[in-house]
């Protein structure tokens, strides 16, 4: 894995309808890589439930090939399309990460009569009266596309529980599936344990204790990789399946992959990190970890100003205290305004909030597609009212993704003693000619910190990239400067 790799969530929740994305994608892989991106994060590539965004999973053997859920494309464009936009991505070196929701299923074929047991919504693992028949929607037969790459029928068997609306989100009045040779109750292998057992979040829920449908995802995965020959995999949800299975997946993809190393990540959604590093022993080293107690931490000090104590920035934190399993990030798809984990980081916060997920040592950054290319939508808030949102590219990204590529290298020295205004410095190495820099930001009014860079810049001038300061520093003999930064920003000090 590149020391310095950075990926980008190339999508988000808004992201047009049109079914552009992948020519997009083909378009903008030259300059990606230019900037300094190394790896993208695609999203849901399959068929989804009514052309959605791809999270309400339909079938994952059709990626915009078949006329299903009233179209052949998906929200992104037709296979044809997405096999060139992947095959010019590697061509320009950017690994691609693609989407696997592997949790539940949505927009079913056909209804069956099954036995169903009612659970407390608020203790799942309690029974409410006795099991007894009813119809529910739970059979994928996929009659678009007719047997093609796979035959295999997912109903009931496949499934642990239903809700009676079959739409993403909805976790309403669902069902326990009676499956009496796997125990009669939730799959107690989950690691959520919200509610009692978190092994239901919604739609039809895959049932990871039968093999059939372990043998099928497998199935899938060897024709997925044959298909792109993917870099790695983003795995959706994963504290409500059965952490055991997703280990034997991930083996499988490793086996099939050969030596290529993946780049796995896992979407654990928690602010304890004591929970990431519980799963973090779990899967035995492999996956990476979205630091979601980070981004949590970037929202709050946004919101709180000067009153946030920057010095706190990183405690408890995946960053903090398994750096090497941390896939850091500002914002994604689920925290965007008006999604259901809506939790942005407020605007003048985030050149602040991406320069410490970019130009630091610990963990991988995941830059956000609307961080760069901005975004700009409708939809009904949890008010009930429809808002619009423009969301605006941040300041000087570009910039970071650049010196996060070219120049932060070599021993780190932080200068977190402040309460406002905190630093670092990146000595740099040999190999990266010029390479090295210097990080002051502050939620407080103008200010500075003086750092080491190491004697290999001494009598070096350094200007601020972000341009956000205008003067010239000179570090002294023994490798020290004066590096300053203006109120409620970042400078990024690189050698002239």
């Amino acid at each position: 894995m590149n020391p310095n790799e950075t990926i980008m969530q190339f999508f988000h929740w808004y992201y047009p309808a049109d079914g552009s994305l992948w020519n997009k994608l083909k378009e903008e892989a030259p300059k990606l890589q230019e900037m300094g991106i190394t790896a993208l994060w695609l999203p849901p590539a399959y068929k989804a439930c009514d052309g959605g965004v791809g999270y309400g999973v339909y079938d994952l053997w059709d990626l915009g090939e078949f006329d299903q859920q009233g179209s052949v494309r998906t929200k992104y464009g037709t296979k044809d399309e997405y096999v060139q936009a992947v095959e010019e991505a590697h061509k320009h070196n950017l690994k691609v990460i693609v989407d696997v929701v592997l949790n539940h299923k949505m927009g079913a074929d056909e209804t069956e009569k099954v036995r169903v047991q009612d659970q407390d919504p608020q203790d799942r693992l309690k029974k409410v009266g006795e099991p007894y028949e009813r119809e529910i929607l739970s059979r994928f037969t996929f009659p678009g596309r007719k047997g093609k790459y796979s035959d295999y029928i997912w109903d009931f068997n496949s499934f642990s529980g239903v809700n009676d609306k079959d739409d993403l989100g909805n976790n309403d009045n669902f069902y326990r599936i009676v499956h009496d040779e796997y125990g009669d109750n939730w799959d107690e292998s989950v690691l959520g344990s919200e509610n009692g057992n978190y092994d239901y979040l919604m739609g039809c829920d895959i049932d990871f204790r039968n093999p059939a449908v372990r043998e099928e995802l497998k199935k899938w995965l060897d024709w997925y990789y044959d298909l792109i020959k993917f870099d790695g995999i983003r795995i959706d949800a994963i504290k409500h399946m059965n952490p055991h299975a997703i280990n034997e997946l991930l083996d499988h993809t490793q086996h099939i992959s050969g030596e290529k190393n993946l780049i796995n990540v896992a979407e654990h959604w928690t602010q304890e990190v004591g929970e990431l590093l519980h799963y973090k022993e779990v899967s035995q080293g492999r996956v990476q970890m979205f630091d979601v107690p980070l981004h949590y931490h970037f929202t709050e000090a946004s919101l709180k100003g000067d009153q946030y104590d920057m010095r706190q920035i990183f405690d408890n934190t995946l960053m903090q205290q398994s750096p090497e399993r941390c896939i850091s990030f500002v914002d994604n798809h689920d925290t965007q305004p008006l999604q259901m984990l809506e939790s942005p980081v407020d605007f003048w916060f985030k050149p602040l909030a991406n320069a410490i997920i970019l130009l630091r040592e610990q963990g991988i950054p995941c830059v956000f597609y609307t961080s760069y290319y901005g975004a700009k939508y409708c939809d009904k808030g949890k008010d009930g009212q429809e808002h619009e949102v423009e969301l605006v590219a941040v300041p000087h990204l570009y910039e970071m993704v650049k010196v996060r590529r070219n120049l932060a290298y070599g021993q780190q020295r932080d200068y977190f003693d402040h309460p406002n205004t905190i630093g670092w410095t990146r000595e740099g190495v040999d190999e990266f000619e010029n390479s090295g820099c210097a990080i002051v930001l502050t939620n407080g009014s103008e200010g500075y910190k003086d750092m080491e860079i190491g004697q290999r810049h001494a009598g070096k001038v350094f200007i601020d990239v972000t341009k956000n300061r205008s003067e010239e520093i000179t570090i002294n003999e023994d490798g020290w400067a004066r590096f300053t930064v203006n109120g409620g920003s970042v400078s990024v000090w690189i050698r002239k």
